[in-house]
């Protein structure tokens, strides 16, 4: 249950839907040009089956062990599930197949582990390209000036297809601060779609989360990442 005079899950889901839909019509965008990633780490299943019944219909994972429990207690859901956090790649083979996406593909390295793996099980897996936008040494993702170089290498994975980019922004007070950094990844997604290189589109932009997303939309987001705007203050 939720505290007196709080809103419950199934109330945060439908004003996070309804905040989406205006910010895309507000951006003069389609309805169903952004879908809402739900960020469901630490989140137990009681309350993830009351985000689904409410409209949830892809839920994000950050951790693979708390992964890979919810998805097989949730088997019979109909959601699709996205793998949102740093990925080892000692547990690449457990992610490959299982999520319909991932979203944190920070090196070459990683991209050519999931290659491997998603060959050895005989299937595509959809990836986003993680960018390291501010440049910040404590973060992971590529650097904006390495990154049209390491796409060319990955155009010729067969067994992987890059849909697009997603990045973290550095943290800030207000959600516009944010902005330069979303547009800077747009385009940077533009220049790479214009290079047409095999296997490589730049559909998707992972960007923004329950602090920024309106922005984020405004900027090409197509895919928001929102956790605690929904479940609350994350705990652990």
């Amino acid at each position: 249950m939720e505290p007196p005079g709080t809103e419950t899950i199934t109330q945060r889901v439908h004003s996070v839907l309804s905040a989406i839909q205006a910010a895309t019509e507000k951006a003069g965008r389609r309805p169903d040009s952004v879908r809402l990633v739900a960020a469901t780490k630490t989140v137990t299943v009681d309350r993830i089956r009351e985000g689904i019944a409410a409209g949830l219909s892809i839920l994000g994972e950050n951790r693979v062990q708390e992964a890979l429990s919810k998805v097989k207690e949730l088997a019979h859901e109909p959601v699709r599930w996205h793998f949102i956090g740093q990925l080892q790649r000692r547990k690449v083979r457990s992610v490959v197949g299982l999520f319909d996406m991932i979203h944190s593909v920070d090196s070459l390295g990683l991209a050519q582990e999931i290659d491997r793996r998603a060959g050895e099980a005989g299937l595509l897996q959809d990836i986003l390209l993680e960018v390291n936008i501010g440049g910040e040494s404590t973060k992971a993702g590529f650097h904006s000036d390495d990154l049209a170089s390491a796409v060319s290498t990955m155009g010729a994975l067969t067994h992987i297809r890059i849909k697009g980019l997603m990045t973290i922004p550095p943290p800030t007070d207000e959600a516009e601060s944010a902005r330069t950094y979303f547009r800077r990844l747009r385009e940077l997604a533009g220049a790479i779609a214009e290079r047409n290189i095999p296997g490589v589109a730049m559909g998707e932009l992972s960007m923004g989360m329950s602090n920024d997303y309106d922005v984020a939309i405004q900027e090409g987001a197509t895919l928001v990442r929102v956790g605690s705007a929904i479940f609350g203050a994350r705990h652990g």
